[in-house]
């Protein structure tokens, strides 16, 4: 089976310095759930870009940090997963953690979305929380 592409761009003024280093963090993520690497794509926007998405497809017409549209087929992740800087960076300061850190969680958050975890119920939510502080941890392992 051949592997996708995990690729990243920017709709606003936005770069992500570590970006191979992301790249190999969602991949080992996937595999560690047992799944397979397709196309996905990182698309980071401000607030308005964002909300302009959220209102057009699905009819909420409210701010957010995330909006993953997953086209997976199987057990290969593909799809979009579009991501507010301007939102990670208020969360960050909220939850009193950097940015950095709070941009992996959005990450993730979106990664695991497509893995098939929700969160939807207080219970999904807990569970997606666990998942997603397991996958952060991932990011330092030294790659091999």
């Amino acid at each position: 089976m051949e592997k996708g592409e995990i690729n990243f761009f920017s709709e606003n003024d936005f770069n992500l310095e570590q970006e191979n280093d992301f790249r190999n963090w969602v991949e080992r993520v996937i595999e560690s759930e047992n799944k397979y690497v397709g196309d996905i794509n990182f698309i980071f926007c401000d607030d308005k870009y964002l909300l302009d998405i959220n209102v057009k497809y699905l009819d909420h017409d409210t701010y957010t940090d995330i909006i993953s549209f997953d086209n997976g087929i199987g057990n290969t992740l593909h799809g979009d997963i579009f991501i507010s800087t301007e939102r990670v960076e208020e969360n960050a300061s909220n939850f009193n953690v950097d940015f950095l850190e709070e941009l992996k969680r959005v990450v993730i958050h979106g990664v695991l979305h497509f893995c098939g975890y929700q969160d939807k119920s207080e219970r999904d939510k807990e569970l997606m929380r666990r998942k997603e502080e397991e996958k952060i941890k991932l990011f330092h392992v030294e790659q091999s």
